[in-house]
């Protein structure tokens, strides 16, 4: 999306921010409370100076205290009260805005993920995990760094300069100007130093994304690093992205740091004007020793917080290009839209159809890929009947689109062409959840929570209680495991069932699609990678599983779908064959030749 689409970024945030509207009110007026008490000190100091010259005619004595000790007694009651409200402010616009930031950062992390959770799979197969979890966590994190500290000192350089100004014209609106000088060149200087600093706090937040995702990466691999021994490989790999962000950072920081110097060479100068024409003014008798004090001391306090501004800018420029990313990251559309048809779970019948439905990845609508290449369709007007409650098979060798068609039946993909139907009803009318809700998924490739056993079994059927969920392991011949576990159905399994073996965590899964009873249940690949006694126990659950439903089997192995009422073969995303067993094997086909090669009566290739 170009610049021109979006408005600002911070324009976008506070239209985000819009609900609370009332506490960052009460935040930005505690902000302006706590300056204008904190600017009360020099005042103060003047009406001192005021009292110790003037004595009898002070200030203080002319509103009716002529007494000097009276005058000290009443200069430092008010010192107290004013002390006192200054910390009091100062209280409470640390507590609203602070809390007004975790409030955002909570409200914007949870529209970003639930945003992210609406996205197609392809968005997630295009991106990798640790760059989202930058932008989910640690760009949010920067908006919360810039609410803490810098939108206060926004308001206060902005409450000290009105204040001041006005302060100065009321005491001496002959030199007031000299002190206001400097600071159209100030805010001139800070908005030069914040478009040069956008672009490189952008290209920093962008290599944060590279960094994260090279170290979610490699955690998630630690086993294949440590097994090939690559521990300097990717000791270097990260190094060089690392040193990367080190010079994003470093030229964001060279910018930055030069800000100060430069704004405190150009206050210098209306502070030096105010030292000298005001005490000028003051010793041909035309400004009051007490007014020049405080003129003095108000110069110091209107150009001095203006230094301050670099690291704000700089706090700023962080949160903008963060909240750049998270924003941009809500505006991206899904591309799998949602149906508007409902079909409760309890009426489905589980009728299946693929009505020559053609799929390619990358798709570009003109026959071409994303780089373009020619793009080669994985599924080629395909046409599959399933009937209500029949086991049917879809087999074929590596990459003639079996898993892509159960990811089309799930609407992670849309179709290019064609439709796909349940019950006869085109799936893109159905909602998701209820097409999705219908469907039971046991995929080869098991991806357990960490959790307990129980958890994961009872996974998107939440409420589920511990005797159906028990009944499910049995079904999937998974208790008598559980039972040995150190904690049972409490046992924790580790990220990703990590302390489980690829056989437990396979019938965990198998457990989990009885437990959600679906009309319909798809098994990719189920046993591909169990041992034999394992592979027997899953078959024997699964002849349970299987009763009174419809039933989709991906498999490699043939001897796992044999007695399937239907076996659709696959080859290069086209149907090639389709029937019993023993009516594919009497064809002499493509089956047949797998069937021989498994079950070794030829080698890979032979006919």
């Amino acid at each position: 999306m170009s610049e021109t689409a979006n408005p600002h970024p911070l324009i976008r945030l506070l239209s985000y921010a819009r609900p609370h509207r009332r506490q960052i009110s009460l935040a930005t007026l505690y902000s302006v409370l706590n300056k204008v008490f904190d600017l009360a000190p020099p005042a103060l100091i003047g009406t001192a100076v005021d009292v110790v010259v003037q004595q009898e005619t002070s200030f203080i004595a002319r509103l009716g205290f002529p007494d000097v000790t009276t005058q000290l007694w009443i200069l430092a009651v008010v010192t107290v009260i004013v002390w006192a409200f200054e910390s009091l402010f100062q209280y409470l616009y640390e507590v609203y805005w602070r809390n007004l930031a975790q409030v955002l950062e909570h409200e914007l992390r949870i529209d970003a993920y639930g945003h992210v959770q609406q996205l197609e799979l392809a968005y997630f197969e295009d991106r990798s995990t640790g760059g989202l979890m930058a932008i989910l966590n640690d760009d949010i994190n920067q908006l919360e760094r810039f609410l803490d500290i810098g939108a206060n000192e926004v308001i206060q350089v902005i409450t000290t300069v009105i204040v001041i100004g006005a302060i100065f014209i009321g005491l001496a609106p002959t030199v007031a100007w000299m002190a206001l000088l400097p600071m159209p060149f100030v805010f001139w200087g800070s908005m030069r130093f914040q478009k040069q600093l956008a672009p490189r706090y952008a290209a920093v937040r962008e290599q944060v994304s590279i960094l994260n995702g090279q170290l979610s990466n490699n955690l998630s691999g630690i086993a294949t690093i440590k097994s090939f021994t690559a521990e300097a490989h990717e000791m270097e790999r990260v190094s060089e992205a690392s040193v990367v962000y080190q010079e994003r950072n470093r030229a964001a920081i060279r910018l930055s740091s030069a800000f100060v110097p430069l704004i405190r060479m150009i206050i210098v100068t209306g502070f030096t004007t105010i030292l000298v024409f005001g005490g000028q003014l003051a010793f041909e008798g035309r400004l009051n020793v007490g007014a020049y004090s405080v003129l003095v001391f108000m110069t110091q306090r209107l150009l001095w917080p203006l230094t301050r501004l670099g690291n704000t800018l700089d706090m700023y420029q962080r949160a903008m290009a963060s909240t750049t990313r998270v924003l941009d990251l809500l505006d991206t559309q899904p591309q799998i839209l949602d149906g508007s048809r409902t079909l409760p779970v309890a009426q489905v019948k589980g009728v299946v159809r693929f009505e020559d439905v053609s799929f390619e990845y990358a798709y570009t609508g003109n026959g071409r890929s994303a780089n373009g290449n020619l793009a080669p369709r994985v599924i080629h007007n395909l046409s599959l009947d399933i009937p209500a409650g029949d086991t049917v098979a879809i087999v074929g060798s590596t990459g003639s689109g079996k898993t892509t068609l159960v990811k089309l039946l799930l609407r992670f993909y849309d179709v290019q062409k064609g439709r796909i139907t349940l019950d006869d009803i085109n799936i893109r009318d159905l909602r998701l959840n209820d097409l999705r809700r219908a469907i039971g998924f046991v995929s080869q490739d098991v991806f357990l929570f960490h959790g307990t056993v129980r958890e994961n079994i009872a996974y998107g059927t939440f409420d589920a209680p511990l005797e159906d969920i028990v009944a499910a392991a049995k079904t999937a011949e998974a208790h008598e495991f559980i039972m040995q576990l150190p904690d049972g159905y409490e046992t924790i399994v580790g990220e990703r069932g990590q302390k489980l073996s690829g056989g437990q965590r396979q019938r965990l899964s198998i457990a989990r699609a009885v437990l959600k009873d679906p009309p319909v249940l798809i098994l990719d690949e189920a046993t591909s990678a169990v041992d034999n006694e394992t592979e027997a126990a899953i078959q024997r659950s699964m002849e349970r599983i299987i009763v009174g439903r419809t039933t989709i089997v991906i498999a490699h192995r043939l001897s796992t779908v044999r007695h399937a009422d239907c076996i659709f073969v696959l080859e290069n995303g086209e149907l090639r064959e389709q029937g019993r067993h023993e009516e594919l094997v009497a064809q002499d086909g493509i089956y047949a030749n797998l069937w021989r090669v498994q079950t070794g009566e030829a080698l890979p290739g032979m006919r």
